[in-house]
């Protein structure tokens, strides 16, 4: 099974194109890193690859296949503003239950304390709240995780540990991740590659 944007291309309506003839290939079991500066379509592409924006051109493919639409397993998509990704009036318990209910095992191994799931949203940091969306993130279907400028807003020790506990879990499951970025070094610490973005002829 493998993940592939061909030739993805896209544009907001009367502006000119973020990116065309873009290629990207995640398989299972590889860390990908896609890195540029703010502005140059990576959450964009991410939308695509997740099934949250339809191309205007090219296709997403999974196994060879077209991808489902947006939210179907098996990609998951980890938004950087985690506040933005849950329902504020919905307790924590319920968030993660929507999808799944994650084991405690999970729940350890991300750090997430079980007093946190009868609090609603805005009573957590943003860490904490991130390990929570990354736990949604990760139901028993889920083969690839983009994880889109994921810890960007947060402080450094957190960021060490929140990358320590999903790339051990990604490890365990074979899970191939795509880590979007303008952290170059990130990027070439945690992952096996970079993709590099070719353009169709």
């Amino acid at each position: 099974m493998r993940l592939e944007g061909i030739g993805l291309g896209w544009r907001y309506a009367g502006g000119e194109w973020l990116f065309r003839g873009m290629n990207v290939t995640v398989s299972p079991g590889e860390t990908v890193g896609l890195a540029g500066p703010s502005g140059s379509g990576k959450s964009t592409l991410a939308k695509l690859l997740a099934g949250y924006l339809k191309p205007l051109e090219g296709r997403v493919t999974i196994d060879g296949r077209a991808a489902a639409a947006r939210g179907s397993d098996p990609v998951q998509l980890i938004f950087q503003h985690p506040e933005r990704a849950v329902n504020p009036r919905w307790k924590l318990g319920a968030t993660l239950a929507e999808g799944f209910k994650p084991d405690g095992e999970l729940l350890e191994r991300l750090g997430i304390q079980q007093d946190w799931l009868s609090r609603f949203p805005g009573e957590l940091s943003g860490g904490e709240l991130q390990r929570c969306c990354i736990a949604r993130a990760l139901g028993p279907d889920t083969r690839f995780i983009v994880a889109d400028e994921m810890t960007t807003m947060l402080d450094a020790v957190t960021q060490a540990q929140i990358w320590h506990s999903l790339l051990e879990i990604a490890a365990k499951r074979k899970l191939g991740l795509l880590v979007i970025s303008h952290d170059y070094a990130l990027i070439s610490r945690i992952c096996n590659r970079l993709e590099k973005l070719s353009v169709e002829s």
